[in-house]
């Protein structure tokens, strides 16, 4: 008869280690605050560009915005037990004014690694005065967040287009449309 030993791996070890080996920025290990932060706007400022040259409308729900939070690079990892994260900005009238990160988890089957790009517009005062207070903020709980749709003209959808709250979602291949932010946590980060 045959024994056979396994070797168990942690799913946080096997999630940290997807996420670095897809990390598409280098490390700012030993970098400034000013450094990442300027890392930070000029990879919002490119996926903003990317996002209104290829959706139309969105451009302009962006000039209507009293708020945009973009996080250019969330990393997606996972092995059963699913894990993303990423920086981003939040502008205000053009400006940055904060830095923030994301989390979510998640649970199922599900195995690989993949980078995204999200954008998440404030369309009213109140919807970013209340973000911009709370202690950690989480998609779905302190807000309904809608996921931006193209509609059938190529364009964003009016219902979309009429939410407090809209979140667009891009990957290489373009906007994603069947994917969801609710239980995304975001926090504030001291840059």
């Amino acid at each position: 008869m045959n024994r056979r030993n396994f070797v168990t791996i942690p799913a946080a070890l096997i999630m940290s280690a997807a996420l670095a080996a897809c990390t598409t920025t280098g490390n700012n290990a030993g970098g400034s605050n000013a450094n990442k932060r300027q890392e930070l706007n000029s990879g919002a400022d490119t996926t903003l560009n990317r996002l209104y040259s290829s959706v139309p409308g969105s451009r302009e729900m962006g000039n209507r915005a009293k708020g945009i939070l973009v996080f250019p690079n969330v990393l997606a990892a996972g092995f059963m037990f699913g894990a993303e994260y990423g920086q981003g900005v939040l502008k205000v009238g053009g400006a940055p004014a904060g830095y923030y990160s994301t989390t979510t988890g998640s649970f199922g089957l599900q195995a690989g690694a993949q980078s995204k790009a999200v954008v998440i517009m404030f369309m009213t005062q109140n919807e970013l005065d209340k973000f911009r207070n709370s202690n950690g903020w989480t998609a779905g709980a302190d807000a309904s967040v809608a996921l931006a749709k193209v509609g059938a003209n190529g364009a964003i959808d009016t219902t979309t287009a009429r939410q407090a709250v809209v979140a667009f979602v891009l990957t290489n291949a373009g906007l994603m449309a069947n994917l969801t932010v609710e239980g995304t946590k975001i926090n504030k980060l001291d840059l």
